[in-house]
């Protein structure tokens, strides 16, 4: 039997501030939302109170769905997975400490290692500009694409002058970090 790989692409986001991160990722949570994927938060911080501010202030067509998302606490990935609907994308965002972020990257890797989803999944993992210590690099080198006020985009479009080392293209074709 052929086991197919899972379709993970992993985004990046950089903030500076909790309302900055909340600012970015509103317009990009409602548009998923709209487009009916599954989402699941795992922040390390509880944000609740600032998503609820920020939703009321702004013109969004999925305010309750946005607040109803698990803001508090950590989601069971297990969970929304087994909510996941046919062609149903999962869009995992993930934020604390890099030591949080790598500690939760590694566990979702180990599940998806050993459970086979048929649906599209995004990892996307949101670094306080000011807790990664400028290493920007070894994060880039860890993710596809890069998650901005802008929405998705390739990461030589915010980061011209990235260039991947070799070892880290060959890590991307293989899945591994």
């Amino acid at each position: 039997m052929d086991m197919q790989e899972n379709s993970i692409t992993k985004l990046c986001s950089f903030y500076v501030s909790d309302w900055h991160l909340v600012t970015m990722l509103l317009p990009y949570i409602n548009q998923k939302v709209n487009e009916e994927a599954k989402i699941a938060i795992i922040f390390e911080k509880d944000i609740t109170e600032n998503v609820a501010t920020l939703v009321q202030k702004l013109n969004l067509k999925n305010k309750e769905k946005i607040l109803n998302l698990s803001w508090k606490q950590k989601d069971e990935i297990k969970n929304k997975i087994n909510e996941l609907k046919e062609e149903q994308e999962l869009v995992i965002f993930v934020n604390g400490s890099k030591e949080f972020i790598e500690k939760q990257n590694n566990k979702l890797t180990k599940y998806f290692e050993t459970h086979l989803i048929k649906h599209s999944i995004k990892m996307i993992n949101c670094y306080e500009v000011m807790a990664f210590e400028g290493n920007i690099e070894k994060v880039l080198e860890a993710h596809d694409k890069v998650l901005n006020t802008s929405g998705e985009r390739e990461i030589v479009e915010v980061f011209p002058e990235f260039k991947r080392t070799t070892y880290a293209q060959e890590k991307a074709v293989v899945g591994l970090e």
